[in-house]
């Protein structure tokens, strides 16, 4: 039971971002945005939607449980939790599922922005640890995580770093 309602509350919260995303996309649009790297979007759905899938099948079949030590990573989510809502909420309406940059738009470095230049991949990565190692999914949890690392190391941030080196200085163009 508490599996899926942790599961149903973040894949709600999963539908809010997005529509969240899709608003802010509208609004950054109408100024001029332009898109970066839609050809490995359709990989990042994916494997979002796999990792929820996989980890409902891996507990469902296996049985799995929550751990003994099982507030521990349910700290590293919660935690998770108000680093996301901090980092989308100091981006605000520049906040996106999608690689979306406004031309000469000033660099946001207020909240984790100060520290840290993607502080949403650490919290999505933390989370993609955290959720299955409540419940002891060690598959979900090893194969997820190897998967986000390389997709986000190898293809995504460094996209994402030659649009907002593109917005800045008009170097390269979307893809």
């Amino acid at each position: 039971m508490l599996f899926w309602t942790l599961l149903g509350i973040v894949i709600v919260q999963r539908g809010v971002e997005l529509a969240v995303a899709r608003q802010n996309e509208r609004w950054m649009r109408s100024r001029g945005a332009r898109e970066f790297g839609r050809g490995h979007y359709k990989w990042i759905v994916l494997l979002h939607a796999g990792f929820f899938l996989f980890l409902m099948s891996e507990v469902a079949l296996f049985g799995r449980a929550p751990a003994a030590w099982w507030p521990i990573p349910a700290i590293v989510f919660v935690l998770a939790q108000a680093g996301r809502i901090w980092a989308l909420t100091s981006l605000g309406r520049y906040w996106n599922t999608k690689i979306i940059v406004l031309p000469e738009a000033e660099l946001v470095r207020r909240g984790p922005y100060r520290w840290i230049s993607h502080p949403n991949y650490v919290i999505v990565a933390l989370e993609i640890i955290a959720i299955p190692l409540l419940f002891q999914a060690w598959i979900t949890c090893a194969l997820f995580t190897t998967l986000n690392a390389w997709l986000l190391l190898k293809v995504r941030i460094p996209e994402e770093e030659r649009a907002l080196a593109w917005a800045q200085n008009k170097e390269g163009s979307p893809t």
